[in-house]
């Protein structure tokens, strides 16, 4: 999966979701719980209890895509939090995916002027 274009937003969705849950399921859960629009091209990101699985939705040209990756050793670093969804850069999903932690990343700072 290739999809971390500038422009991409990422959701995640926080705590476990079941992961016998497919297309369907999830998009359910993406438009009915969450109220996001499934049809932009983002990334909507789902984990299980144990945290060794993730499954990612998107909406790809002319259907649903989903992508799913599962560890043979460890646990995904997943966020903890109250929120349902939790929304991400694709560069802070490639450091999930890889192990690391979302929130040991630099927060994002913006200025309207240098002086």
């Amino acid at each position: 999966m290739n999809r971390t274009a500038g422009g991409t937003t990422v959701y995640l969705a926080l705590g476990a979701t079941d992961m016998r849950k497919s297309i369907n399921g999830l998009s359910l859960l993406v438009e009915e719980q969450f109220e996001l629009d499934l049809f932009t091209g983002n990334l909507f990101a789902f984990c299980n209890r144990r945290r060794d699985m993730v499954k990612i939705l998107y909406w790809d040209t002319n259907g649903f895509c989903i992508w799913l990756k599962r560890l043979e050793q460890d646990q995904f670093r997943w966020p903890q939090s109250e929120q349902e969804v939790m929304e991400i850069s694709p560069t802070a999903l490639n450091w999930l995916l890889h192990g690391l932690d979302v929130r040991q990343a630099h927060r994002r700072l913006s200025y309207g002027s240098v002086a």
